[in-house]
């Protein structure tokens, strides 16, 4: 009967040794099975340009096997939610954080906060003001703003009054796009004036500064703007006003209906930038930064295009209209 129970008491730890083995290797297994995690925290998430740049990250993910996670701020001015963001991203364990700044000051604590902690940093389309990014990857804004410079000197008017319709003044690359336009613009010699206003990045507020702009200086006959909503709003503003004949509007961005606006008038240009591409090629560097690579250049410039009712319906250009879905 001992050497019976002595046997028993064998198997049974004999059968526990051998799940806990079992048991260490799938948690070994699962380990080495668990997906890098690349947390991506942009501008905005509702517009047509962010959730392009999310389907463009998510392909990227799933080609390079990554776990992935977007968010935003509900408005393109919460760079305190972006920074909570950032930190929650963190805590839960991202390794890369593939970032577009609201502010391009206000961000750079909380990036570098992460940085210290071993994340690394991919900045697309907005830059921060930190020496931690490791790459930077989206349009060249300053050529993006000469080529609007360009578009609104087509003007056939003999003297040009612009009006600026700028957002945050502490988002960087809408002030680049501003200093780019503002370069080319004032090579003509047409070129009598120009004003800008600084309005929150939603469309109703660039429709109402707008209309207060053209109610101030009713002699402005060129207006350019540089985002999707301050497009979308200076559009309606013109419609509202019944100035589309009258005004030259270069604009930034698409969406469906801002490619309505090109066509009917209230819109004569459209400064079209290339999210998808950043959306993939942040992942992508990311993957790299992952797996030890050299990300190679350090600055990524993704491809811009002006968009006019001669040209939009060339097969390259409907592709740079309408974003990926």
């Amino acid at each position: 009967m001992m050497a019976s129970k002595k046997m028993v008491c064998t198997v049974l730890v004999t059968a526990l040794s051998c799940m806990c083995l079992l048991l260490s290797g799938c948690g070994r297994g699962n380990e080495s099975a668990r997906k890098h995690y690349v947390a991506i925290i942009t501008k905005s998430t509702e517009s047509a340009f962010w959730k392009s740049v999310y389907a463009g990250a998510g392909a990227a993910a799933t080609e390079y096997n990554l776990q992935i996670s977007m968010d935003g701020p509900e408005r393109e001015e919460d760079y305190q939610t972006q920074n909570e963001m950032i930190r929650q991203a963190v805590k839960d364990g991202a390794e890369v954080i593939v970032f577009s700044a609201v502010d391009y000051n206000a961000n750079s604590e909380a990036i570098n906060e992460a940085a210290e902690m071993g994340v690394k940093i991919v900045v697309i389309d907005s830059d921060v003001n930190s020496s931690q990014v490791s790459c930077r990857i989206g349009t060249d804004n300053r050529e993006a703003g000469r080529m609007a410079g360009k578009a609104a000197l087509k003007a056939e008017m003999e003297e040009l009054y612009i009006g600026i319709v700028n957002y945050d003044i502490n988002s960087a690359n809408g002030q680049q796009r501003e200093e780019g336009f503002r370069e080319a613009a004032g090579e003509d010699v047409r070129v009598k004036d120009m004003y800008t206003i600084n309005v929150v990045s939603t469309t109703e507020d660039a429709r109402k500064g707008t209309a207060e702009l053209l109610k101030e200086h009713p002699e402005i006959n060129v207006i350019v703007t540089f985002n999707e909503w301050t497009s979308l709003g200076v559009g309606w503003a013109i419609r509202d006003l019944g100035l589309a004949e009258k005004t030259q509007v270069v604009a930034f961005d698409s969406n469906v209906v801002s490619v309505g606006m090109l066509e009917t008038g209230e819109v004569d240009a459209l400064i079209v930038q290339n999210p998808y591409a950043m959306g993939y090629l942040g992942v992508e560097e990311a993957y790299r930064l992952l797996n030890g690579g050299d990300t190679g250049e350090t600055v990524v410039d993704t491809s811009t295009t002006c968009v006019t009712r001669d040209n939009m319906f060339e097969p390259e250009c409907q592709r740079m209209l309408f974003s990926f879905d």
